[in-house]
């Protein structure tokens, strides 16, 4: 399961790829010191930012997504980037939500230009 979450993963980024730069988007992920990783950083030429996490579809992945975005959220000094403009869980399964704190999950069903 794992090589396939790997696979799911190159082919939701290459769809963002895609879309995002129809837009004129630059795509990149973010690693820091203490091991916090999240797979997608979007970034528009204006300077918003959106970030995702790309999860087969286990609810602990997705939870774990979701976790992520959070610490992400909190270590991002806002005073220099601004706030992302969204945080979300892309899955291969299921229905969209947003959850109470802003972050979304959404099926890669759903992704479009």
């Amino acid at each position: 399961m794992e090589f396939f979450g790997f696979l799911f993963e190159s082919l939701v980024v290459r769809d963002l790829r895609v879309y995002s730069q129809l837009e004129g988007c630059k795509l990149s992920h973010y690693r820091d010191e203490y091991g916090l990783e999240v797979d997608v950083i979007l970034e528009r030429a204006d300077g918003e930012w959106a970030a995702f996490e790309v999860k087969l579809g286990s609810d602990e992945g997705v939870t774990e997504g979701i976790e992520s975005l959070r610490l992400l959220r909190d270590r991002v000094d806002t005073n220099r980037m601004g706030d992302p403009i969204k945080l979300a869980v892309i899955t291969a399964t299921g229905i969209g939500v947003e959850l109470p704190d802003g972050i979304a999950v959404i099926p890669a069903t759903t992704l479009g230009p």
